[in-house]
């Protein structure tokens, strides 16, 4: 108990002399999702903080739906995290071991692929929960975790995220009131003169009307305007309605998924060919009415990610970099010595969801893994973005500091498929439900 004492301490004294580190990178509530180029002059922290025991992560009931779907684990998957593990002493101590006589328990052994979304078997498994007059959630989610099929996904989104009631007698008159909710607040206080807004709105306002344009650049279609007016009314009604965060620049990519989700269910084809002035100007209320009130469901469940000097994503950048110490000492020991600092390139990267590190059209995927994990999401994405980071294990090996810095800007996934996305998901599935220790 004393050792588990003395390891809780040292962890909490690393935190606090990291958090002291970077507060003077931190300034004001708005800060641009950019990597800060400066090398680190510290020398490097001392490596021989003692780890804590190995504990198991999170479990699912053999009983929910999804258990069954999760496919075995990918033996490249498997092969490429023994290979780190084997490589790296420290991180040997947490690597899993199995009876010969015991299989590996069904956790680990299973385990969701995307790819699988719109298969014939499990389509049936979402028609039937959706079908329900009460949607089990815990059941939903479970399917979700694996992806969920692109004409699903809008009703899954509003399910999962407590938006839309689990009770099908209620939905319809709970979307219609929420919607109509969301009406009065824009024309409470997004149509109205700047005379009738204080400095600080304007201010909002201004920045917003800034940060729309640049939202997504890459896709088409959210350079038309009226697609970023949309944003705009999205964006400054939430920041009015919630005071303690107000705006701060990343939350306008996390629109972004949601926008083009619901929208997918009145626009057909390729993202690139759809038009906003197709739609009617209820079907467009609707629509970000929709986008307004699961964002704010996100965001409810991360409230420090996005409140003053933004402490939560501090946090996780924290135990990011001590996961990455723990499975693969030799590139977390080269980054220390080549003086890079995890904030300097993930601060973004929980900023905005990674959606800026990835193709578009794999965002709203690895969305169903996001969103299916509840509340439990913000420790999970530490295991998602170590997995993101060690897909380049042995090339930043070889990098110096400006070029890592440089690399870790311009990450080579532009050519990325659902394939290397599963992969990413499965070591981190794998690493939480049992391959590492929980942070």
């Amino acid at each position: 108990m004393k050792n588990g004492d003395n390891s809780s301490s040292s962890l909490d004294s690393r935190f606090n002399q990291t958090l002291k580190n970077v507060q003077e990178l931190l300034k004001g509530r708005s800060i641009p999702g950019k990597i800060l180029l400066t090398r680190r002059t510290d020398p490097p922290e001392d490596p021989g903080l003692r780890d804590p025991s190995p504990s198991s992560g999170r479990s699912f009931s053999e009983n929910d739906a999804g258990t069954s779907d999760r496919v075995d684990m990918s033996r490249e998957a498997e092969a490429w995290s023994s290979s780190k593990i084997n490589n790296n002493a420290t991180a040997n101590k947490f690597k899993p071991t199995y009876s010969n006589t015991e299989p590996m328990s069904k956790d680990v052994q299973k385990f969701p692929m995307g790819s699988r979304a719109t298969d014939s078997a499990r389509v049936l498994k979402f028609t039937k929960e959706l079908s329900a007059t009460t949607v089990i959630l815990e059941r939903l989610r479970e399917l979700a975790w694996s992806g969920v099929p692109p004409y699903m996904r809008p009703d899954v989104w509003r399910l999962v995220l407590g938006y839309a009631p689990s009770n099908s007698d209620r939905r319809e008159g709970v979307l219609r009131r929420k919607r109509l909710e969301y009406l009065d607040c824009v024309a409470q206080f997004y149509d109205i003169p700047d005379t009738e807004r204080s400095d600080d709105e304007i201010n909002m306002l201004r920045q917003i009307s800034v940060d729309c344009p640049r939202t997504a650049p890459d896709i088409t279609f959210f350079l038309q305007h009226q697609v970023q007016k949309s944003l705009e009314r999205i964006l400054y009604t939430l920041a009015i309605r919630h005071p303690a965060s107000g705006y701060v620049q990343g939350i306008n990519d996390l629109a972004t998924p949601f926008l083009v989700v619901f929208l997918s269910e009145y626009l057909e084809g390729d993202i690139d060919n759809w038009s906003m002035y197709d739609l009617s100007p209820d079907k467009i209320s609707d629509i970000e009415a929709d986008c307004y009130w699961c964002l704010s469901k996100l965001l409810d469940g991360m409230q420090d990610h996005y409140t003053f000097a933004q402490p939560g994503i501090q946090r996780l950048v924290f135990k990011l970099k001590e996961l990455v110490r723990r499975i693969d000492e030799p590139v977390s020991r080269h980054m220390e010595e080549q003086g890079l600092e995890f904030l300097q390139f993930a601060f973004r990267w929980f900023n905005c969801l990674l959606i800026r590190e990835i193709p578009f059209h794999l965002v709203t995927r690895l969305w169903d893994t996001y969103l299916a994990e509840g509340d439990a999401l913000p420790d999970f994405l530490v295991y998602i973005y170590t997995s993101f980071l060690l897909t380049w294990s042995d090339k930043l090996q070889k990098l110096d500091f400006q070029e890592m810095v440089m690399f870790l800007q311009h990450l080579p996934t532009h050519n990325w498929t659902d394939q290397e996305l599963e992969m990413v998901l499965s070591r981190a599935y794998m690493w939480h439900s049992g391959g590492q220790p929980t942070l």
